[in-house]
């Protein structure tokens, strides 16, 4: 008949949205230009290997075979 009202465990939770801080964050530090080349650096590297990696993997991949260096065994031969 009356429904018991749930205590939230944390409180802190409930209350959030009627916080508001008046602190404001410290701007953020700016990236100098060595950090600006290592993370380019970086990134470059990774995408040279996926690009090497697939130039070096679509040979293995093809499926045309050329006629000259298709395998036949001795049964195609008649022996």
């Amino acid at each position: 008949m009356f429904r018991r009202r749930e205590s939230v465990p944390f409180s802190f939770v409930a209350e959030a949205d009627r916080f508001r801080s008046n602190v404001t964050p410290p701007p953020r530090e700016r990236t100098s230009v060595s950090q600006l080349a290592d993370r380019s650096l970086i990134g470059l590297t990774v995408v040279a290997g996926l690009v090497g990696s697939l130039i070096l993997g679509l040979p293995a991949l093809s499926t045309a075979q050329d006629p000259s260096h298709s395998q036949q065994t001795e049964a195609a031969h008649g022996r």
